[in-house]
């Protein structure tokens, strides 16, 4: 079952919801920038996403240098953000909340 797209409302009061995260220019997906104590905590936070994407079959676009990590969320068979997108983004905080300085969280 292809996922919905959803309507400009659902989308705000999502983001509204979330911290950090941002709609993209084109609307079409949302991004955050996470960083972490150092490399070993960024890339465990990738590892364990990795996993939860793979479940989800929904798959993260990130970048990934020392202890940041930046990831962008969209639906391309939907052409924009959907539940998954949002799911996704709300597993991701609660993965990295353990793994962030405490000045950042």
């Amino acid at each position: 079952m292809r996922p919905e797209k959803l309507d400009e409302a659902t989308i705000a009061e999502n983001l509204h919801k979330m911290e950090g995260w941002v709609r993209a220019e084109d609307g079409a997906s949302i991004w955050k920038a996470f960083r972490f104590k150092n490399f070993v905590e960024a890339f465990g936070f990738m590892t364990e996403m990795a996993i939860v994407a793979e479940k989800l079959d929904h798959h993260p676009e990130w970048f990934n240098v020392y202890n940041r990590v930046d990831v962008t969320l969209t639906t391309h068979d939907a052409s924009g953000l959907t539940d998954l997108d949002f799911k996704l983004a709300t597993r991701m905080d609660k993965a990295a909340a353990g793994r962030m300085p405490d000045h950042l969280k």
